[in-house]
């Protein structure tokens, strides 16, 4: 499997297809961002005390879209700060664009870091799929940008295998970046890593969408490498490119025996078995680090001390028609890619209570010890549906109609208690106040047909599974019933389904399948936490307005995340 699995990356990488989806990622270059506002923040210090402190050679951060975030105070910064801090995040990739006010939300950025007394580290990520790069003027300006933070007391500074930690730069994309010279290598060597102004200066890792054999060119100019890609099994996919003409791979077609003719998965196997042996053969993929091994077998001949960023991510869900940005398409995260993304960069085995989630891939060999960072994408990425901060700042235009309501901020609960895992190399102890549910689910079936939806099918959501997604972390054991039942606009009815698990203490990932009855156009789900005749915990998410909807207006396969219990971080 690995074998195939390394074909059918290669096979996207070489195509240059990979950063394609992500072209135009600063919304107000196409349309007027919607402003959206918080007015404030509730931050839990329960779980403070596991994940305030960085080890020295471990760091979690997330990516900031400044793009999004017109209308931020330095107020708005601050708020993220400490909720980022309070979530075991040590620091923001600021992913800069080309607008001619971004620069000053950056200073903001850094100045609320020195603000907050926290230590949070900030670094720049350039974003090249907008950022000009044909001429030296336009190289001039990026070291010109760069330069002014180098020696700031928030920069984040990171070297591997030297007492000398330099400040950290990093870029999203670049791989077609010539600066006016013969060669993207000579580009990026001459004008930018090597150039008086940054040489020896700086720690270079950006994240070029190249094929990992194709990383020796940069020899002598980067000093590490940033595999965006690693955060979801792109391999399922040909439609990164936000084409909807194809769904699937040929490769992955010809792997689950897939009728190629009406490349139907999900829609067509709808026996138990057939839905079963889908999952199975997809389960490989999920929290995969083969991408991460090929790149980091090609950087080690380069140096032993290249630093490697591996990505993680909730979630890939994007729903732009031809008129904007084009891109319609899904990454599968089902199986609970965030958590099983996680434990593969994390040394120590996962305190595991219950596993009801049978596909659990294979053990991924271990290549903690040579993991620098962790780039969790994103914070506010909302184009894309893989934000994990609150929905404030500026939307791309249209994005709203699959953000609204759509709160993600509980997978921090989660991201807090493996950022501690990941950067102590130990799962922490967790306190009875400390226990959490988080679970989540999307909107509509996999198969529903949206009646008013303008945009049209997603690529990609053959893949997905109609499925109630959670995680307890536990002090005790206890049991745990997921339910579905009625949405508020059915609460006639008084029951559905239901199962119980019987945890032991730590950390267990349930799932059960949800489905519509005949006589209902909505349920919800529910998570309950007893001990005895006694309920602990309580998740009610319709309570909170989440329902699961037979026939929906629009498609929308992003996912609603809720959580419960006294380590919630918000």
């Amino acid at each position: 499997m690995q074998i195939y699995t390394f074909f059918i990356f290669s096979l996207f990488a070489f195509a240059y297809a990979l950063p394609v989806s992500f072209t135009d990622r600063t919304p107000s270059r196409i349309t007027t961002p919607r402003i959206t506002t918080r007015a404030g923040s509730t931050v839990s210090t329960t779980s403070l005390s596991t994940n305030a402190t960085t080890s020295a050679n471990k760091y979690v951060v997330a990516h900031h879209m400044v793009g999004n975030t017109f209308p931020y105070t330095s107020q708005d910064w601050l708020n993220d700060i400490k909720l980022a801090h309070a979530s075991g995040i040590d620091g923001f990739a600021l992913n800069i664009g080309s607008d001619d006010w971004q620069p000053a939300r950056v200073a903001d950025a850094y100045a609320a870091a020195t603000n907050s007394s926290l230590n949070f580290k900030i670094f720049l990520s350039l974003d090249m799929s907008i950022l000009p790069c044909s001429t030296a003027n336009d190289a001039a300006s990026l070291r010109a940008l760069v330069t002014t933070y180098l020696s700031h007391p928030n920069q984040l500074r990171y070297s591997r295998g030297s007492s000398t930690q330099l400040p950290l730069v990093s870029t999203f994309a670049g791989e077609s970046c010539q600066f006016g010279q013969a060669s993207v290598a000579d580009g990026w060597r001459s004008q930018f890593a090597q150039h008086p102004d940054l040489q020896g200066k700086m720690t270079f890792v950006p994240s070029f969408f190249v094929a990992p054999n194709q990383m020796s060119q940069f020899q002598g100019i980067v000093d590490g490498t940033f595999n965006w890609n690693g955060g979801w099994p792109i391999e399922l996919t040909t439609d990164s490119a936000g084409s909807s003409s194809t769904s699937l791979s040929s490769a992955l077609k010809s792997l689950l025996g897939v009728n190629t003719t009406t490349n139907a998965i999900g829609k067509a196997q709808t026996n138990t078995s057939g839905l079963q042996g889908l999952e199975n053969a997809l389960s490989t993929f999920i929290g995969s680090t083969d991408s991460d091994i090929q790149f980091l077998n090609a950087s080690s001949g380069n140096a032993s001390n290249n630093v490697y960023i591996a990505a993680v991510s909730p979630w890939f869900f994007t729903h732009f028609g031809q008129d904007s940005f084009n891109k319609n398409f899904l990454y599968l995260a089902d199986q609970h890619l965030y958590s099983k993304r996680w434990e593969s960069l994390i040394p120590a085995q996962v305190p595991f209570g219950v596993d009801s989630d049978t596909n659990s891939h294979a053990t991924q060999p271990s290549i903690s010890d040579q993991v620098d960072i962790v780039e969790i994408i994103s914070w506010n990425d909302y184009g894309e549906s893989h934000y994990v901060g609150p929905i404030e700042g500026a939307l791309p235009t249209g994005s709203e109609a699959w953000t609204d309501g759509m709160n993600h901020t509980a997978w921090l609960s989660l991201t807090s208690y493996y950022a501690a895992a990941f950067k102590n190399n130990s799962y922490p102890s967790v306190s009875l106040n400390e226990e959490r549910v988080v679970m989540w689910s999307r909107t509509h079936p996999a198969s529903a047909n949206a009646i008013s939806d303008n945009v049209g099918s997603v690529a990609g959501s053959e893949l997905v599974l109609d499925a109630l997604w959670a995680v307890t972390i536990l002090s005790a054991p206890a049991n745990v019933t997921l339910q579905i039942v009625p949405s508020s606009s059915n609460s006639s009815v008084s029951s559905l389904t239901e199962q119980t698990f019987s945890v032991p203490a730590g950390l267990s990932k349930l799932t059960i399948p949800v489905s519509i009855p005949d006589a209902l156009d909505s349920v919800s789900m529910r998570a309950v936490v007893g001990r005895g005749d006694v309920t602990v915990i309580d998740l009610d998410a319709a309570s909170q307005g989440f329902e699961f909807i037979k026939t929906p207006q629009q498609f929308n396969f992003n996912a609603w995340v809720g959580c419960a219990g006294g380590g919630c971080v918000v």
